[in-house]
């Protein structure tokens, strides 16, 4: 069975099933004749919807009126669902303190937005010989990030380039605003 389509009325397979009303109310457990039985007698459908539970759940409902509320759901469901992307930004080793200022900055705003950010450090001609410079280089662009960044897969050299990957903090954002409440009331104290 997929979750796009719950089996309904003879296609269950379960011989004992916990059966709910249109209404919500449990009516018990039954065979599946019973269930069909009570369906047909409301002139409405038999719908499993909750076929791994011992046993498995069914509704008596509106199949029609159940299949589009349920549509209607997942649709919203997939509207508010956030989509999260890894963005990339590339750095040099040889890059400018302003520029890699600049850099940090829209790592920060996507760092705040949710998002994960791959860091690339790319070396070019001779600076592959200084290899430790590119690993020195990661971990000062980890340490400028701050709190706010967590480092999701460590620095690791491919070929010409140097990766990691950072994600938000969470528990930052969470930590600020209980300094804040404590200053004041520190104040108050002294």
């Amino acid at each position: 069975m997929s979750s796009k389509n719950p089996r309904i009325n003879t296609a269950i397979r379960a011989s004992q099933m916990r059966v709910i009303d249109e209404d919500g109310r449990q009516l018990g457990v039954m065979t599946k004749s019973e269930a069909l039985a009570a369906a047909e007698a409301a002139e409405l459908d038999l719908v499993e919807v909750s076929p791994e539970a011992n046993p498995p759940v069914v509704k008596i409902v509106d199949w029609g009126k159940y299949n589009y509320q349920r549509t209607k759901q997942l649709q919203k469901n997939k509207k508010n669902a956030k989509n999260l992307e890894v963005k990339q930004i590339r750095l040099g080793l040889k890059i400018g303190d302003h520029d890699l200022h600049t850099k940090l900055k829209k790592v920060t705003s996507f760092l705040e937005a949710g998002h994960k950010v791959k860091i690339t450090i790319i070396y070019r001609g001779r600076e592959l010989a200084h290899k430790d410079l590119g690993f020195t280089f990661a971990t000062r662009v980890i340490e400028l990030c701050g709190e706010q960044a967590i480092v999701d897969q460590p620095p690791q050299l491919t070929g010409k380039q140097l990766n990691f990957v950072l994600r938000s903090n969470t528990n930052a954002k969470a930590k600020n605003p209980q300094r804040d409440e404590e200053t004041p009331a520190t104040n108050q104290d002294g």
